[in-house]
């Protein structure tokens, strides 16, 4: 894919994802009223109105798309068929995987969802779960039960400590690598 090929995609993603938010909150708005949410859980904190996601969503697809595209577009001409399927991979697994727990939520399983969030911590021993198709399908999963609002502060959260355990396995198991080639040399 071009550079061109991938502003296009990344147009239509931004314009559908614009379309289903406003739909969804006017939607909303006539039904039984845009919901809101608050931080926690708790009363005390600031409540989070659904109308942010209005600006907030597109915003967040088109600054992520961006980050994928200049990725995809900087790799090399040979390897971009196989990245651009890692992205599309990835972006369809978050989406899966933030609706499961947004689902597992909704519904009452809170043994569910205690698990699931933290769980991502798990693959981020193995995974780049840090990455912005990851952060993408994450957000726009949970937002159309959560709002946009707090599933982008738990993603950017998550994002970070999945960065910090990443690269601190990988930087612990580049020096027992190390290590054992230094003694089998000795």
């Amino acid at each position: 894919m071009n550079s061109e090929q991938l502003s296009r995609i990344s147009t239509y993603f931004v314009s559908f994802v614009t379309i289903s938010i406003w739909s969804l909150l006017i939607w909303q708005y006539f039904n039984e009223g845009v919901p809101s949410h608050y931080l926690l859980q708790n009363p005390e904190f600031p409540e989070l109105s659904n109308w942010w996601g209005a600006l907030l969503l597109p915003f967040l697809s088109w600054a992520l798309l961006k980050l994928i595209k200049n990725r995809i577009v900087n790799s090399p001409e040979e390897s971009r068929p196989l990245l651009t399927k890692q992205v599309i991979i990835s972006l369809v697994l978050s989406l899966i995987y933030g609706a499961i727990l947004s689902l597992s939520f909704l519904y009452g399983y809170s043994e569910v969802s205690s698990v699931l969030f933290p769980g991502i911590l798990c693959f981020a021993l193995f995974f780049r779960v840090y990455r912005a198709e990851f952060i993408l399908g994450f957000i726009m999963s949970m937002s159309f039960v959560f709002g946009a609002v707090l599933p982008t502060i738990f993603a950017a959260l998550i994002a970070f400590a999945s960065a910090v355990v990443y690269f601190i396995t990988h930087f612990i198991w580049v020096k027992m690598r190390s290590v054992k080639v230094t003694k089998q040399a000795a």
